[in-house]
């Protein structure tokens, strides 16, 4: 557990949702993007609390803006048919290789 600013203690999935939820639409994010920005966890640990989210038990996170450091969704199976769906909705594309420029659409926090 860790402490944000009001004082209240808060999950690290807690912690890595509320980093996802500003992804803004289009942008992705890559799991040790967010491991380094949320702290105390590693990449592998974001992917943990990313797959929690895919029985749909917050909607509230675009858990399909979250991919890997190639560019590339790290998922298999009907999963990652989703996950590419639901990120060529928002128009990111995906070249030859199944990959996203992350030049082109990766989020910087900013």
């Amino acid at each position: 557990m860790s402490r944000m600013d009001n004082g209240s203690k808060v999950s690290l999935y807690d912690r890595i949702y509320a980093w996802v939820r500003l992804v803004p639409s289009g942008r992705v994010v890559t799991y040790g993007q967010i491991a380094q920005a949320v702290g105390g966890c590693s990449a592998r640990m974001v992917g943990y609390a990313m797959s929690a989210l895919i029985d749909g038990r917050d909607p509230s996170v675009p858990w399909q803006r979250v991919i890997n450091a190639q560019g590339r969704i790290s998922m298999f199976g009907i999963g990652s048919a989703i996950q590419r769906a639901l990120l060529e909705q928002e128009g990111i594309a995906f070249d030859t290789d199944d990959r996203i420029d992350l030049g082109v659409f990766r989020w910087d926090g900013n």
